[in-house]
């Protein structure tokens, strides 16, 4: 994949919160293997460009003539390409994702090909450990949050990523992480807010207030950023015409610890 000239990485510090490592393309490979203490220390890792935007607005242009492929999920608040897992959990249709799984995938990888591993790739670059895909479960997806809906006027629920957490993983607080590509923004708002709150035990327990240090990440389009799964964050409502597109995995490390199991 090609990128920019090398730069070294460009670090917002604070004394007073955490903040979001910010790199270059480039800064990817010399900094990999480092995501976790990257990760305890600061809310999120955000990197520039991690494609080109040329080749994300080709991904959304993809997604958009695959509309008939999407997935309505809580009555057409928001919409994926490829099942994922919150979706089925959240509204007791668990079966039918499982059932279905296989087959999400090829809608995936003939709407979007080379998407899938192309985020699992950058991923393994980032955590420099070979990500192996959940038996049984969906691979890497995208969603769609179009303009006019419940998303793009209250935003999105604060919530952790933990829902594909298994027992074990949880009980072991299993390192496990959240990559979002983004493929196309929001004209008007849309960040992701992540919040200086980890996931204590209670999946529910989402209330936060202002004096909760927070920071607000604005993408652009070929945007990557990783946070830990374990992390309160939310989407932001967002205004104008344009749907908001990203594509998403999770991952979490396996009881041997040789390497990441992913799904969406």
């Amino acid at each position: 994949m090609p990128f920019s000239p090398p730069s070294a990485p460009t670090l917002d510090r604070s004394s007073r919160r955490r903040r979001t490592v910010r790199v270059l393309p480039a800064a990817i490979d010399p900094m990999a293997g480092d995501l976790a203490a990257r990760l305890a220390s600061h809310l999120a890792l955000h990197v520039r460009a991690a494609i080109p935007p040329e080749e994300a607005a080709r991904y959304a242009e993809q997604v958009f003539a695959a509309r008939a492929e999407w997935n309505a999920n809580f009555g057409g608040v928001q919409f994926t390409l490829g099942r994922a897992w919150y979706t089925h959990l959240e509204t007791g249709t668990a079966a039918a994702y499982f059932a279905d799984a296989a087959a999400s995938d090829a809608r995936v990888e003939r709407a979007v090909p080379g998407l899938q591993a192309l985020i699992v790739d950058l991923g393994a670059r980032l955590l420099r450990e070979p990500v192996v895909r959940r038996p049984r479960w969906c691979g890497p997806g995208v969603h769609i949050f179009t303009p006019g809906n419940e998303v793009s006027s209250k935003g999105g629920d604060v919530h952790y990523d933990v829902e594909g957490l298994t027992p074990e993983q949880l009980e072991r607080r299993a390192d496990a992480y959240s990559f979002v590509l983004m493929l196309q923004p929001c004209v008007v708002g849309g960040g992701l807010r992540l919040h200086d709150r980890m996931y204590a035990g209670d999946p529910y327990a989402r209330a936060v207030d202002e004096a909760t240090p927070s920071e607000v990440i604005a993408y652009e389009p070929g945007d990557l950023v990783v946070f830990d799964s374990y992390r309160l964050h939310q989407i932001l409502p967002f205004g104008g015409d344009r749907a908001r597109v990203s594509a998403t995995f999770h991952v979490a490390r396996l009881p041997d610890g040789r390497a990441f199991e992913s799904w969406f």
